[in-house]
Formats: C-alpha cells, structure tokens, sequence
C-alpha cells in the first residue's frame, strides 16, 4: 500500500518483480540500476546463495522525481523464485502497489510460468486483493533464445487478462527500461 506523506510531500510505492526462478527479475533490477545517472544511484542490495541466486529478495529504492508536487519514491523488489520460498515470496508482496511478472519465454518454462502465475494470483488473494484489479505488467523475458515461444502464444497462455505486456531480453537491457515505466504510470494512475 502506497505512503502519501502529505507533510513532506513524498509518496512511496512498493514495485515487486515476481516469477519464477532464473527468469530474469534480479537482473532487471540490475539493469535498472545500471542505467541510472551515477548521482541518483542508490546502492542495490541482493541477498543471494553461494550459486548468486535470490535467497530472501533483492531491494532498489528509486526516486523518480515529482509527480503533481509530491516527490515519488519507489521501492522495487524482487521475490526469489525457488519453490522452497514460498512463505517469502507472500511476505515480499505484502504492501505491493503493483507488480511485473517476469516469465522465461523459453517454451520448457511455460509449466513454470503458469504455476508461478496462479501462485501470484492466490497470493494475492490471501492479501484481499483481486488479481484482475491488481495493477500488473507482464514481461516475456528471454526473447531471443531459439526455443523462445511466440508471443500470441505467452499471451493465450499467461495473458488471458490482456496487462500490458512487454517481450525482452533483460540481460541485453532491451524491455528493461519500458517494462518499469508502464507499471510506475499503472501504480502512479491508481494512486
């Protein structure tokens, strides 16, 4: 749930990348720092197993500057996709303002996507929100391996909603940069 602080005029937004192990969500918050102007920079903190892969989350505040006179500040994280996480990944969502699912295209992870998916929805659900309602972007990470399903395919299968979807290829930044914008003016719009 967005903070206004009408006093300061500040309001912070929680953004939480959400999928599937090794889909792409800690290295599009990895791209995203890294495309910042080094005197906005913030630090990127990652907690991560020995294997570099997200143990508990992985946390980038941003601030992206004055909308109608308040001072936006985001708050991005990341869930860590192995199923043995699943308790964090409920814990990481609570409070989120929106969300960008980062799905591995790769036509052998649909099975993974679609489960990640239905536990995004039954998460929040669990937190009294409607997934249909929620504001959502979805990412088709992965777009340029050669077992990478079509879009019209991603989209019957983990778009039936039809959110705001954006093909990337995070590792490349290409996808990166449009996909936070579009859930930053969804989240800015409903607050």
């Amino acid at each position: 749930m967005a903070l206004i602080d009408v006093a300061a005029r500040e309001i912070h937004a929680k953004i939480v990348y959400y999928g599937p192990g090794l889909s792409g969500k800690t290295t599009n918050l990895q791209v995203v720092h890294a495309s910042l102007p080094e005197h906005v920079k913030s630090q990127l903190v990652s907690i991560d197993t020995e294997a570099e892969r997200t143990l508990f989350f992985d946390f980038l505040p941003l601030d992206v500057g004055t909308v109608h006179g308040y001072r936006l500040r985001l708050q991005l994280y990341t869930v860590p996709g192995q199923t043995l996480y699943r308790q964090t990944r409920l814990a990481v969502l609570s409070g989120a303002d929106g969300v960008v699912f980062v799905a591995d295209a790769q036509r052998e992870r649909l099975a993974d996507n679609l489960q990640s998916l239905r536990e995004l929805a039954q998460n929040l659900l669990r937190q009294g929100k409607r997934f249909t309602a929620f504001p959502l972007v979805l990412q088709y990470n992965k777009m340029d391996l050669a077992n990478a399903l079509p879009l019209p395919v991603l989209d019957r299968y983990l778009n039936p909603m039809r959110a705001p979807r954006f093909p990337a290829i995070a590792i490349q930044s290409i996808g990166v940069i449009e996909t936070l914008r579009a859930i930053v003016k969804i989240v800015i719009d409903r607050l």
